[in-house]
């Protein structure tokens, strides 16, 4: 399976958000759209993801307080990506090594989606639950032995 597979199923709804726009902003989009991750564009191009990890550190490093931080201050200016001919398995690997929640899938400079831990765990889910109804139908056709061979 590969990262195409995923975002297919998924569906390509992005929320992006510029480096210079208040991290009190980007906090309530996530809120209220009830995700966990903006991509931080700028100039058309991919410059950072903000996740509520970085907003959580930036909330603690300022006393508990938002204030006037910009999202550049919080935003993880080199986060990993992906591709959209990037396999199941190697995202898993790549997100568990780098603790990786949210990833960017880009062809070439475009971006074209992201895709969540939780969204490569539904997919490794879903595939398990599909081979094993296609195991458990395969045995229930199971042609019967020949009786008189023996």
């Amino acid at each position: 399976m590969k990262v195409s597979d995923i975002l297919r199923v998924k569906g390509n709804t992005l929320f992006t958000i510029t480096p210079d726009d208040l991290l009190a902003e980007a906090a309530n989009t996530m809120a209220e759209k009830d995700i966990g991750s903006l991509v931080v564009m700028e100039h058309g191009d991919l410059v950072g993801m903000l996740t509520f990890r970085e907003v959580i550190v930036a909330v603690v490093k300022n006393g508990g307080q938002i204030g006037t931080t910009l999202v550049r201050k919080a935003m993880d200016d080199a986060p990993v990506t992906c591709t959209l001919e990037t396999d199941l398995d190697e995202i898993r690997r790549i997100m568990l090594e780098r603790h990786a929640r949210y990833m960017p899938v880009m062809d070439k400079r475009m971006l074209m989606g992201v895709i969540s831990f939780y969204d490569v765990a539904k997919a490794v889910v879903d595939s398990q639950n599909f081979e094993n109804k296609m195991l458990k139908a395969y045995i229930r056709d199971w042609p019967a032995e020949d009786e008189k061979a023996g």
